[in-house]
């Protein structure tokens, strides 16, 4: 089925330095919101504590929940509206010690009945999560998203440069690395950051342009994702971890699809301009792009929709995932082909004319 004639042929190459400074635009305000907040505002899977759901049958406000609240006792706490307006649902989290955690929920439901009368407020769930489980459910989300991206970086080399030894040795000395890092306590945030960069140079130096393209796409798509629920300020939580994941598979299929149909361009024509038949590829493919990502962005709508509060963040970052993921396959990924063979082409002109020289 296609909705696009086979002979279209917009100029998205051309668009390239365009949509690469919107991306990098994007991603230094989602970065400049999260200095300003001081970080994610972290679920209680990762910064640990108690959160209790409760649903009102009354319009209300986080100050009269935390008024009816106040004689608790249980620290520190932060109140969120969730879901629709009309829901009347509201997150509470709050600091307490292992030892407390046990009666929150009835203590909660209390003192709000209280405040409201009974049966005016209902507790919808209870979650509990200790501070050292909340730490190194942290550390264990950064490894999984940052070995996803290794193995997907191994894959590419793989697949498209035929590269397998290559790419294998570089995965094995990776994690050997990271491993010993971990073993002498370094940071977790601070090692993945270092071992993610060391990672496009090695696929700079090795000349492994796929990989790097791909890597760097979906460095892209995370960064934006993650600047949005910065500048939304919801909740990040374990269940947002799982929909990165999702978010780097979809849009490495993607790529992959645009890759594919360059690398057969490729073999068909070799003396065609690279930049046209990047081109070219992107308009052969983009049909399929359309019918992808068009059905899987209607079931996400109806998800964030109608899906409810309890996934309505997690629907929320696939959103933004599809629609990024999407648009980087097509303005991030390939474009960085086009950069790294401009670079590659100046390279060996100039080893030519040192040669001649």
């Amino acid at each position: 089925m296609q909705i696009i004639k086979p002979d279209i042929n917009i100029n998205f190459v051309g668009m390239r330095f365009k949509a690469i400074t919107l991306s990098v635009a994007v991603i230094l305000l989602g970065l400049a919101a999260l200095v300003w907040r001081g970080g994610l505002n972290l679920g209680v899977d990762f910064a640990g504590g108690t959160l209790v759901q409760v649903k009102f049958e009354q319009s209300t406000t986080p100050e009269q929940i935390r008024d009816a609240l106040k004689d608790l006792g249980i620290g520190r706490s932060a109140i969120q509206q969730v879901g629709a307006r009309e829901d009347n649902e509201f997150l509470v989290r709050a600091d307490v010690k292992s030892t407390e955690t046990q009666n929150v929920g009835q203590a909660v439901q209390e003192h709000l009945d209280k405040a409201y009368g009974e049966g005016k407020a209902s507790i919808r769930r209870v979650e509990m999560v200790g501070p050292k489980v909340g730490r190194d459910l942290r550390q264990k989300a950064l490894l999984a998203i940052y070995y996803a991206l290794l193995f997907i970086a191994l894959y590419i080399s793989g697949r498209f440069e035929l590269k397998w030894g290559t790419s294998g040795i570089m995965a094995a000395g990776l994690l050997v690395g990271v491993y010993l890092l971990r073993l002498i306590g370094m940071p977790t945030t601070y090692l993945i950051v270092g071992a993610l960069l060391l990672t496009l140079v090695l696929c700079w130096v090795l000349r492994l342009p796929y990989a790097l393209a791909a890597v760097l796409a979906l460095i892209h798509d995370v960064l934006i994702t993650l600047g949005a629920f910065a500048l939304t300020n919801k909740e990040f939580s374990l269940t947002i971890v799982a929909a990165l994941l999702t978010i780097v598979g979809y849009s490495l299929n993607d790529t992959i699809i645009v890759f594919d149909r360059i690398r057969e361009n490729l073999r068909a024509s070799r003396r065609e301009d690279f930049k046209g038949l990047v081109n070219r590829s992107i308009n052969q493919t983009l049909s399929r792009t359309i019918l992808t990502s068009g059905t899987t962005l209607l079931v996400i709508v109806c998800l964030f929709v109608l899906g409810g509060t309890v996934i309505h963040d997690f629907a929320f970052a696939l959103l933004i995932g599809v629609v990024v993921g999407t648009y980087s396959s097509i303005f991030v990924a390939s474009p960085l082909l086009i950069l790294y063979e401009d670079w590659a082409a100046e390279g060996r002109a100039k080893r030519r004319r040192t040669a001649r020289a």
